[in-house]
């Protein structure tokens, strides 16, 4: 807790043979973070570049080949099986993939060429029904030498201004029947006027229909051919879908497992195309955390009995590369989010996360005080954790931060003794934030002063931990930072207090002290660490010093004052209770139906709305001014290799 997990550096030589098992067996342990190494330039990199490559195009291809197989046959991929995965060799896979496309292969083609036919008998069985009514063989317009005739559906209000258009042209437009707005309908002419006929029934906009030559007989011995057949199409098509059902049911296990082993591969191989190769050798390089060396030594052991493996623990300048691998224990996990969210921890710091997991359900709860809503937050927190409602099922790893921040509100609803903003149901055990505003004004500002002390000693013991003697002692978050803050707040209360704690006399020295500190901090570091000291800037970092000092002072206040906030969402919560409160007795001032339905809207809004406020006040709070005391960030997450990537 408050340090990442021990890392070490663990280099590997592989040969070039067992390459794939001991990268199989390293995401198999799921303890060794690839560390990124520069390839070295040359025609042997070259060529291991072009290897895997290769290998990534085949493994690509025949993911995508079996993914559209799996579509074709109706195959849902499905979430990664339980059971161990495992490296496939391309050429293997490749076999799988074109044994299953060749047993799907048959079936696929005649099921899709019966929903071409059925498709075709169908259009063309609705293009002639329109034509029922007519009993005249089909083929006997066909073969008219003299007479030209099309059918097909248009508008019915353009049938009239299609007559009226051809008045002068020899020809007939006989109606069959309406369809809505549709009629069927069939223009006769001489065939010498064919072109003339054809552009007024475009102008009409008559959709023609198009008779196949092979239809003989009426459009009614047409229309009930084309249902036969369309029946027995129907039935060939549910032939071989159930052929396909059967074939789906019996490889469906094979292609999924086959599907996930290709993804795993494809990331091994990914993996190992960032390895370093030598002409018979690779060197994989990692960070292992020191609890797992040993399972790491065993792994790779058992899948190549060459692989050479050297440990060694991180000198200075690999701290600040190492991963970051966070050791909390199982109550302080959740809040983990919240910090990565600002920045991930780097490996040579402190982690914030213990510190984070305290303050942020206190400040929270003293900005949204209420025994009900926290009771709420709490049960909600509980149903967040048990993941039973699948809609909120992402938010579940914040069920333990919500639960926290719901039992931190009970607690000082308790202390406010408000219960869903009643405050006549249960005796305050501290006092009501409504009547003494000022008091809890006051309690906050010291609370905040707690709060920005702890940062500060927290920035001293990483930068000790860190060997930085400079920054832990005289920077504006290091001791003379502490000192010089802790001097300020004693000749506050001096002018502010009739009888202070402590003399004047003793703050004022040690605020000229410390407050020299900060301002000489520039030259004061480097010769407590042993560095030469500039002494042709001594006036200029003089001067950046004292900026530096007013800035801290300005920033000491800012941040003090920030937390006054703590003690303003109080009142807020309790003021805006009131007014849900005030609006119930306007809609019912007889406590009726009315009233009680404002007051569960009402509390329902506060701990939404007002919730989330506070929320996000907590946060900043956390952020800006604890975290700025002592919390770098910009560290790397702790990513062990895997079979698969990580999502």
């Amino acid at each position: 807790m408050f340090r990442s997990q021990s890392m070490y550096k663990v280099e590997i030589a592989v040969p070039e043979h067992d390459i794939v098992s001991v990268t199989e067996a390293l995401a198999a342990a799921k303890v060794f973070h690839v560390a990124d190494v520069t390839p070295s330039v040359g025609d042997t990199e070259m060529l291991q570049s072009s290897f895997w490559q290769d290998k990534m195009r085949r493994c690509l291809a025949l993911e995508q080949r079996l993914l559209d197989l799996m579509l074709a046959l109706d195959v849902g991929e499905e979430a990664c099986p339980d059971e161990a995965l495992h490296w496939i060799g391309m050429d293997l896979a490749e076999r799988d993939v074109d044994s299953l496309e060749r047993e799907a292969r048959g079936p696929v083609r005649k099921l899709n060429e019966a929903r071409e036919e059925l498709g075709q008998l169908e259009t063309a069985r609705d293009q002639l029904t329109p034509l029922v009514g007519v009993d005249v063989p089909l083929q006997a317009f066909r073969d008219a030498q003299y007479v030209f005739s099309m059918f097909g559906l248009m508008p019915v209000e353009n049938a009239m201004r299609l007559r009226a258009s051809l008045e002068l042209t020899p020809s007939a437009l006989v109606v069959f029947g309406e369809h809505g707005r549709l009629a069927a309908v069939g223009l006769f002419g001489q065939m010498r006027d064919a072109e003339i006929l054809r552009r007024a029934a475009r102008s009409a906009y008559l959709n023609p229909i198009q008779v196949p030559s092979e239809y003989r007989g009426t459009p009614q011995e047409v229309v009930e051919s084309l249902t036969a057949s369309s029946q027995r199409t129907r039935e060939r098509l549910e032939t071989y879908q159930s052929e396909l059902h059967l074939l789906q049911e019996t490889r469906i296990r094979r292609m999924r497992h086959l599907l996930w082993r290709l993804r795993v591969s494809k990331h091994l191989i990914d993996t190992i195309s960032g390895f370093q190769k030598f002409k018979y050798t690779y060197l994989v390089g990692g960070w292992v955390p020191y609890p797992e060396i040993e399972a790491v030594k065993q792994c790779v052991n058992e899948a190549s009995d060459h692989a050479v493996i050297k440990v060694s623990e991180l000198q200075e300048a690999e701290r600040q590369h190492a991963p970051f691998f966070f050791k909390n224990p199982p109550l302080v996990h959740p809040f983990e989010p919240l910090v990565t969210t600002y920045s991930y921890p780097a490996y040579n710091e402190l982690d914030p996360t213990p510190l984070l997991a305290i303050t942020f359900p206190l400040i929270f709860g003293v900005m949204f005080g209420d025994v009900g809503h926290g009771l709420f937050l709490l049960s909600l927190g509980a149903l967040l954790l048990s993941r039973k409602l699948k809609a909120l099922s992402g938010f579940s790893q914040m069920g333990a931060v919500v639960a926290a921040c719901g039992l931190a509100s009970t607690v000082f609803g308790a202390l406010y003794g408000s219960f869903f903003g009643y405050e006549e149901l249960i005796p305050a055990l501290w006092l009501r934030p409504l009547e003494r505003t000022e008091e809890i004004l006051i309690a906050t500002v010291v609370f905040g002063v707690v709060t920005l002390s702890v940062g500060m000693i927290f920035n001293i013991v990483g930068s000790l931990q860190r060997k930085a003697w400079g920054r832990a002692l005289f920077s504006n978050t290091g001791l003379a930072g502490l000192a010089f803050y802790w001097s300020l707040i004693g000749l506050g209360a001096g002018l502010l207090m009739p009888t202070p704690p402590v003399s004047v006399g003793v703050m004022l020295p040690l605020t000229v002290i410390s407050s020299l500190c900060i301002a000489l901090a520039g030259l004061l570091e480097p010769w407590v660490e042993g560095h030469t000291v500039d002494r042709s800037g001594v006036a200029m970092t003089f001067m950046e010093g004292f900026f530096e000092l007013f800035e801290s002072v300005i920033s000491l206040l800012s941040n003090t004052l920030s937390y006054v906030r703590m003690g303003a969402f109080a009142i807020a919560h309790g003021a805006l209770s009131l007014v849900v409160f005030i609006l119930a007795e306007l809609v019912s001032p007889g406590r009726g139906p009315g009233y009680w339905v404002v007051v569960v809207l009402g509390n329902l809004f506060v701990i939404g709305f007002e919730g989330m406020i506070v929320a996000i006040q907590t946060l900043r709070l956390e952020y800006y001014e604890l975290f700025s005391k002592f919390f770098t960030g910009g560290g790397l997450r702790f990513d062990p290799l895997s079979m698969l990537p990580a999502e």
